[in-house]
């Protein structure tokens, strides 16, 4: 954001505005979760299906690699324990304990 630009509050957005991409790494979202993934790593065949298939991008990548889940940011939708095409789950969801 330039200096000259104000920052609007949510109230003051217009309905349907788009926010520039990127912006989600601003904000900690995983205290939404009633669920949290579980990746089984011995389970995994570094398809990237579940990488690929995270609408939230909580699923981190290292040396090319699928890594550990970004927690701060997965918000317990399950999609990448749907998406998993291992027949013995890979990634599987377990209620969250707060």
């Amino acid at each position: 954001m330039k200096a000259e630009e104000k920052k609007l509050s949510a109230s003051q957005l217009p309905i349907g505005d788009i926010l520039e991409a990127g912006t989600a790494v601003n904000f900690i979202t995983g205290g939404w979760r009633t669920e949290k993934p579980v990746w089984h790593k011995e389970k995994c065949i570094q398809c990237m299906i579940c990488w690929i298939s995270c609408p939230d991008s909580a699923i981190t990548v290292k040396d090319g690699k699928r890594d550990e889940f970004d927690l701060e940011h997965c918000k317990g939708c399950g999609i990448c324990a749907v998406e998993c095409p291992v027949k013995t789950k890979a990634i599987t969801m377990e209620v969250e304990k707060k």
